[in-house]
This record gives structure tokens, sequence and C-alpha cells, in this order.
């Protein structure tokens, strides 16, 4: 079967959950035993979102590849169970680099380079990179960010109308999500938005084949007439995504709706059977926990939760892995010190401490490692959380009052995580220099990497295993001049690289859990397959409580 292209489209306003909404269709449809894959258009002009501040963008989702993309593909790895790549997100900025590199290489021979042919030639060509190589998917879900009438996003839209017109109806469906507000001071659900939305869909040569409306309550059918008729659409293809308890209940809500079955039928894809026991269990899972665990998340970027996505799932997988609600205390770690610690972790059962770039935040974070290790309080440490880690260690324990890492001050004498000279990517063995520093965006240690875990350890009993692989987004490693001394004062090393030259896991052996990682483990965790480190952290704060 050739591949069948999906194109979700968003209209109205954004963050009404075309991501959520792509990735729950694919669960669907995977569900009938058919292979799916998912793509995010992004049509903002930086080349990834890699620089991008989180306040503006929310997280950097990194695939096994190295691959620094959009959130949404934490969803559909986590919906699909399907690891994305560097062909999964595609942006403006890296559709106009690859067109204007060929312009540079004399490719087009002269010719005038315009938006049309050669930009949306450009975008149909990633679009149709899903559907080549050995195993091609069955069904690829395009996500289009933004919404309907953005300028920015005109030759995404325009790529997609000419790929329907070139691969034929059978081949390709539309789907339009928008808004159907309620107004309470009125009593009704309005359509009026979704059909402005439609209209600028249509003007731009798109007729969408399905509907989906977000709203709070669900549309009664006389509505849903409405809207099929003054929206040329099917009576049928017009349903509802309402706002649900749990995320995990999205597909369910749609196969209920007969969503998934109208997709098949419209796209002439195989009559199977959804078999959705697993999803259901999930469900009820988090319906129903047997307690409720309280965790803190000390990092700078708390004021937005899209900051912390795949963090906070992997939070709710652990939760799930031991039957019990998990609730996230977000705590401004600018707002931390040693004086207020009691205060502010008060009824915590776990803390932790993630990822980040930049000094601001950092002695609020030491500060909450500091009470974690002196209290007893289950700890997980994330990237610069481990670094932070290995630096309150240093000054508390080993004696180390200097201790620093040289991202935060170059000149201290205990910078127990630096900049390595150089140092080697596992897979293709080339060397980083230091001299690229400057260079934001080609500096980092990105995507997966293998890790040699040491027996008898925490994180050997979490894994069950001696060799993992694991995804990383960083700059700066521990410092192997210090090994010894914080070795000698207890601290253990029990996940190294290959080569053991580079320290992935720190603990502590007097805790009942105090763990650190280099990497970042939330982007491997799943629904219905918690991440073991987030599985025992959780275990952890249950025993504590």
């Amino acid at each position: 079967m050739k591949t069948k292209f999906i194109f979700v489209t968003g209209g109205v306003l954004s963050s009404l959950g075309k991501g959520l909404a792509a990735a729950s269709l694919g669960a669907l449809l995977k569900t009938r035993g058919l292979s799916v894959t998912i793509q995010k258009l992004d049509p903002y002009i930086n080349v990834d979102p890699g620089t991008m501040n989180p306040f503006q963008h929310g997280e950097v989702f990194v695939t096994d590849d190295g691959a620094e993309t959009d959130l949404d593909l934490g969803h559909y790895e986590r919906y699909l169970n399907v690891p994305m790549s560097h062909k999964n997100n595609t942006t403006s900025g890296a559709i106009y680099n690859r067109v204007i590199a060929k312009e540079r290489r004399g490719d087009y021979l002269g010719a005038t380079v315009q938006v049309i042919p050669h930009i949306t030639d450009e975008i149909k060509r990633a679009v149709l990179s899903l559907s080549e190589g050995d195993d091609p998917p069955d069904v690829a879900i395009i996500e289009i960010g933004g919404t309907v009438g953005d300028i920015e996003g005109l030759p995404f839209l325009e790529a997609i109308r000419q790929l329907k017109s070139e691969l034929g109806r059978d081949s390709c469906l539309n789907i339009h999500l928008t808004l159907v507000p309620y107004l309470s001071s009125a009593g009704e659900l309005k359509t009026k938005p979704t059909q402005h939305s439609v209209k600028e869909l249509l003007s731009i040569g798109i007729q969408p084949d399905i509907i989906l409306c977000r709203c709070e309550k669900n549309i009664p059918q006389d509505l849903r007439k409405k809207i099929a008729l003054f929206c040329n659409v099917d009576e049928d293809a017009v349903f509802t995504s309402v706002d649900v308890k749990n995320i995990y209940e999205v597909p369910l809500r749609f196969y209920e709706e007969g969503f998934d079955q109208k997709v098949a039928i419209m796209l002439r894809l195989p009559a199977r059977n959804a078999n959705l026991e697993a999803w259901k269990h999930l469900v009820d899972v988090c319906m129903h926990p047997k307690g409720r665990v309280t965790i803190a998340i000390v990092g700078k970027y708390v004021d937005l939760k899209e900051a912390y996505k795949s963090l906070h799932e992997a939070l709710v997988h652990g939760g799930v892995a031991n039957g019990v609600t998990v609730d996230l205390r977000y705590v401004n770690s600018e707002n931390v010190t040693d004086a207020n610690t009691a205060e502010i972790f008060a009824g915590c059962d776990g803390i932790l401490v993630p990822g980040g770039f930049g000094y601001r935040g950092v002695e609020g974070k030491i500060c909450a490692i500091r009470y974690a290790r002196e209290k007893k309080v289950p700890f997980l440490g994330i990237c610069l959380g481990m670094q932070c880690a290995v630096i309150e260690f240093a000054r508390h324990v080993a004696g180390l009052e200097d201790a620093n890492s040289e991202e935060f001050d170059p000149h201290s004498k205990s910078n127990v995580i630096y900049l390595m000279t150089e140092w080697f990517d596992f897979r293709t063995q080339n060397v980083e220099h230091r001299d690229r520093a400057s260079d934001k965006g080609g500096t980092m240690r990105l995507g997966a990497y293998p890790c040699k875990i040491l027996p008898g350890t925490q994180a050997e009993r979490a894994y069950g295993q001696e060799m993992v692989e694991e995804r990383h987004r960083h700059r700066y490693e521990f410092n192997n001049a210090f090994k010894d001394v914080l070795g000698s004062k207890g601290m253990i090393f029990s996940g190294t690289s290959p080569d053991n030259s580079l320290v992935e896991i720190v603990e502590l052996a007097d805790h009942p859990w105090f763990l650190g990682c280099q990497f970042h483990p939330e982007f491997k965790s799943r629904p219905m397959a918690a991440h073991p480190l987030f599985r025992e952290f959780i275990r952890a704060a249950q025993l504590r409580k």
C-alpha cells in the first residue's frame, strides 16, 4: 500500500491542540494495525527551535539522531511509541536554507528563485521524504504549525494544496481543527469563528474533508449539521474535541466519535478493528490512583509549563507505573535560598531539578539539592540538575568551597563541570573543537549516546541492564580531574560512556534515592512504559510518604 497523507491545519487561534489531535489520530490508526509517522511543519524562520527561548516556544524535543525539534514531536513519540528523526520536523528557516544553498551552487541553472515553485517544491520534498525507504509507513500525518491566515504559513498551505492535486483524493485528506467557543452570557456555542476559518482556508484553495471542533462542551447534532452546511463537508465529517481531564483520554473520545473510522473510509484504509485495551487501562489507572505524591520541579522556566512538557509527562508516567497521581509543585529557583528551603519544600515527597542554560537561578537549584541530600528527600537531577548536584556535593561534602561550572565561573580553580577541549561523537567520531563555542547552534552533544551502567547501583536496579542509550542536549561535562576526590567522599559514578571518558550518572549510596544524569530521560518515557529512572524516583517518593 502506498503511503496515505493526512494534513492537519488549525484555525481561529493557536494552542487548540493540533499536535495532540494529530498524535491521537495516529495512535488510533496504529491500533488498527497500520504503520504511522507524523511530521510537523513550522512556519517560523529559525532553522530549528534549538536557540529559541523556552518562554516563547516551550521545550526543545531532541530525537535519537540529534535533531532539536518542536515539542509536538514529544506528543508524537509518546502516543505512537515510534522514534522520530530530523525528517519529522521542518521549519521555514530550514526550507529557505536548502533553497538558498541550491541557488548558490547553481542547481537552478540561473532561474529566478521564487516561492512558487522553488520553496513549495522543497516543502513537498520534505513531506514526500516520509514515504521513502524500504519500509514506508501506511499513513503519514502532516501537522502545519500556526493558524490559517498567518502570512508565514502560506507556502506550506500552498504546498499541501498542490500535493493533494498531484497525489489524488484517495491518497490525501485535509483535516481542519477550529474553535467553537461557548459564550456563557448567551448560553450558546458559536459556529461563526469556524465558518470564517474555513472560508480563509477555501480562499487558499483547500477544501477541508473533515472538521474537528475544539470546544468546552459537546456540540449538538443541529450545530454539527449547520457547520457541515456552511463549510461544505459531510455531516458525519464534523467531529468534536471536547476538554478532557487527562490528555490520554483523547484517543478514546475520538474513537467514540468515530473519527478514525471516517478517516479510514475516506482514505480507503484496510477495515481493521482498533484494539484500545491498553489505552483504556492507562486512563483507568490515571483516573483511579491508589495514592498521591508531590514532586517539586525547581527551575527557572516555571511560568511556562510547556517549557517542561516532556518532563511533566514523564512524571505522570512514573506515577502510572506506581499507581499514584503525581502532583507537581513548580518552584522558581531564583526564589530558593538555604534559609527558606524547609518552608518551600514542606510536604514535598521528591525534588527534581531539570536542565537549562545560563547562571540565572543556579544557586537556588544548588540550595534545593542540598536540602534534598541532607533531609534524605528523593532527588532526580537532569542535565544541569546533575551538574548542580556535583557542584553542591563538591562544595559542602568534599570541601571545595569554590567549586563551580566553567559555564558560570571560568576562573575558578575547582570547576568540577567544564567544557572539554575536544570531545568525540561516538557515532561519527567527529571532533568538536572548543573554538566553536561561540556558535550556539553547533557546539552541543546532541542525540542518543550509549551509557555503561555500574552493577549494584541505584541506576542498575532501575534499568536492570548494563548498557543503555539515552538522549543528550548539553555543552558542559563532568571534569574527570575531580573524580577521585569526589569519589572518596561518597559520590558514585554509576553511569559512564563505554570508554569511561564521560560521566553520565552520579548517585549517593547513603540516600534512599539521589541520582543525577547528564542526559534527558524524559524524552524516552512513554505513557504505557515509564522511563526506569522516573519509575524508581516516584517509587522512592511514594515510600517516603
